[in-house]
């Protein structure tokens, strides 16, 4: 099947690109001449002639395995940001197994299978580009039983496909953000409520993390140049992961 691509743009996957972390790597990308595919379940608050929308619930492995190979079959994506997540709080007693299927399947499924559909292009190109979002609550936090358990995983994951993949010019890395505003933050801490300062209060850098924050480190990962650089998970939590927090 002939390629539809325009050999002056480069072709960028982003989970959950529709908005927070999320659409602020997605508007890097495009600034830069990417071509961007934003797949998630809404469409992106922001518009660029170059974004793609592809409204999907990557909970959903079958929706997500088609929707990679569709976008494979015509574009040869070498650049792939598995950022889309959610977090389902509870404490353990609490803690329901459905939920930790629907993240299993958000957060590693999907991660899972979008690789393994843009993997034949980027081995064509000798050089690609994956960034896993983790977070700074694999680490451990309270509440977070499935969350930080399916985020550990992708620190692990990250890894071990680094090690299979280098020798074909693909690096793999992980960012494990700390506090972010974002909105799936504001639905558990209110943006501007006492317990959002006291949070910021409690960083070594005194302040909460913004969604630009993270998509300059995606942005360090991306660049072509930076090829000896892989397996690694970076933390960009204003310093987090360096003791306890209380969410």
């Amino acid at each position: 099947m002939t390629k539809l691509r325009n050999p002056e743009l480069k072709n960028a996957v982003v989970t959950g690109g529709s908005g927070g972390i999320g659409a602020a790597i997605s508007q890097q990308l495009l600034e830069e001449g990417y071509r961007v595919f934003s797949l998630a379940r809404t469409k992106a608050e922001f518009s660029h002639e170059n974004l793609i929308n592809v409204q999907i619930d990557l909970s959903d492995p079958e929706a997500a395995k088609a929707s990679a190979q569709k976008i494979a079959a015509d574009y040869d994506v070498t650049v792939l940001v598995n950022n889309a997540g959610i977090i389902r709080p509870d404490l353990i007693e609490d803690v329901k197994l459905e939920d930790l299927n629907y993240l299993t399947n958000l957060h590693l499924g999907a991660m899972i299978l979008l690789t393994q559909s843009f993997l034949p292009a980027m081995k064509a190109a000798k050089f690609g580009r994956i960034v896993n979002m983790s977070s700074r609550a694999a680490l451990g936090l309270a509440t977070r039983t499935n969350y930080a358990g399916t985020k550990a995983a992708i620190m692990s994951m990250t890894r071990t496909w680094a090690l299979e993949l280098g020798q074909h010019g693909i690096t793999v890395n992980a960012i494990a953000p700390g506090p972010v505003v974002t909105d799936m933050f504001t639905e558990v801490i209110p943006e501007h409520s006492e317990k959002a300062a006291a949070l910021a209060a409690s960083i070594p850098v005194k302040r909460l993390g913004q969604a630009e924050d993270i998509a300059r480190a995606a942005r360090f990962f991306i660049e072509e140049k930076n090829s000896f650089i892989t397996g690694q998970t970076l933390f960009v939590c204003g310093g987090t992961s360096l003791g306890s927090i209380a969410l």
